[in-house]
């Protein structure tokens, strides 16, 4: 995903055309005027967007032109996205057909609030982690795609045995360094949410928390052996600070760090 935030003054009949190599996602945040920035469709439909938060959803290769009308300024939010990431990470349960459709004007109170969200981390100068992110992106894109859950007839069974090994022997390898779902889908050859869902059915929890799992073994290996601070064995371990390795600590081991040192020393 790339996330272009515009902020753009206006010129008097000021217009454009473009097209994007992959579909596109474009949401107004806030207009100055009397007018509105008008949306050409390459059918020749017209439509107005004349207030925040209304979108427009154009597929890869669509040419589209647009112009503007009495506006003195435009800031809007850009999303593009790539298709076969789409594909593996929701499988099956995104309908392609609705890739290709454009919606060249609507409104959607859900994407709305997500879109804003991710302009707001786009601005932010001392930015979220990137789950949270990547958490805003999903959403968006089960949203603006009606992504339903799987029914329970086509949910996958466990990963066999040979695949879960793969993925969990690279997991605790690589459990200090940032992880991938992709790479982790890599391994087995499923789509994201399948192998996701597949590895949850076998070990009883998703591959992020396995890897917290880890992450914290190695903390106390850290703990017992050697003499660093807790902060340092913080920033070593991969997490934010102090503080961000002693909540997931205590989610995990069910005590803090301290706590857990003091009975095992």
């Amino acid at each position: 995903m790339v996330a272009d935030l515009w902020d753009v003054s206006c010129g008097e009949e000021a217009e454009g055309f473009y097209v994007s190599p992959d579909p596109r996602l474009f949401v107004t945040l806030d207009l100055e005027g009397d007018g509105a920035f008008v949306v050409e469709g390459a059918k020749g439909e017209l439509r107005q967007h004349r207030r925040a938060f209304s979108m427009a959803y154009i597929p890869a290769g669509v040419p589209i032109r647009s112009r503007v009308e009495n506006l003195r300024r435009i800031r809007h939010l850009d999303l593009h996205f790539d298709e076969a990431m789409l594909r593996r990470r929701f499988g099956r349960s995104l309908d392609h057909e609705t890739l290709h459709v454009p919606r060249i004007q609507f409104r959607d109170d859900r994407v709305a609030t997500l879109a804003g969200l991710i302009a707001a981390e786009c601005d932010n100068n001392r930015p979220m982690h990137e789950l949270y992110g990547e958490g805003l992106l999903n959403a968006l894109f089960v949203s603006l795609f009606q992504i339903e859950r799987p029914t329970a007839a086509r949910r996958r069974p466990p990963l066999a045995r040979h695949k879960l090994r793969l993925v969990t022997e690279y997991i605790d390898a690589h459990c200090l360094d940032k992880i991938r779902l992709a790479d982790l889908a890599a391994l087995t050859g499923l789509s994201e949410t399948a192998m996701s869902h597949a590895f949850k059915a076998a070990t009883g929890v998703p591959p992020h928390r396995w890897q917290m799992q880890a992450r914290v073994a190695r903390v106390q290996a850290m703990m017992t052996h050697g003499k660093a601070s807790l902060s340092d064995i913080a920033e070593t371990a991969g997490f934010f600070d102090q503080a961000h390795l002693t909540r997931v600590f205590k989610s995990i081991v069910g005590m803090t760090p301290a706590a857990w040192l003091a009975a095992h020393q």
